[in-house]
């Protein structure tokens, strides 16, 4: 008489690598997550080795944060920004109507891009075919 095989009845958890440090800390990181793998100096591997263990985190989650640090726009690209500034006007600057679309001409010598026909800017090049 064969004995009946005993199966548990509480479902498994499913086998997921997980990188505990990064979960404890509240963030998801391991959902949509590619696996990659890096060539590193032993200077480089002993840095993050040892920056990981003084964090108490995996070595994974030292690089995703140094990727992370990288990929903000740090606060002071808001301040102080001379390309945020409002565009100085001179009073005394008097420029050629087309200065915007035919800057290349006033400023290399090229030919005009555009020219006026009719009231409306229109390519050269289209003028020369008419």
């Amino acid at each position: 008489m064969k004995k009946p095989l005993k199966y548990s009845s509480a479902p498994k958890p499913p086998d997921v690598l997980r990188d505990l440090p990064a979960l404890s800390r509240g963030l998801n990181e391991s959902v949509g997550m590619v696996r990659t793998q890096i060539y590193l100096t032993r200077t480089e591997h002993g840095f993050i080795e040892a920056e990981a263990a003084r964090r108490g985190e995996t070595m994974a989650a030292v690089i995703r944060g140094c990727i992370d640090d990288k990929m903000r726009v740090p606060d002071t690209a808001w301040a102080a920004n001379p390309m945020l500034e409002p565009t100085p006007s001179d009073a005394g600057l008097e420029l050629p109507e087309d200065a915007a679309i035919n800057h290349d001409h006033y400023l290399y010598g090229t030919a005009k891009k555009y020219l006026k026909k009719r009231g409306k800017w229109v390519l050269a090049e289209s003028e020369a075919r008419h």
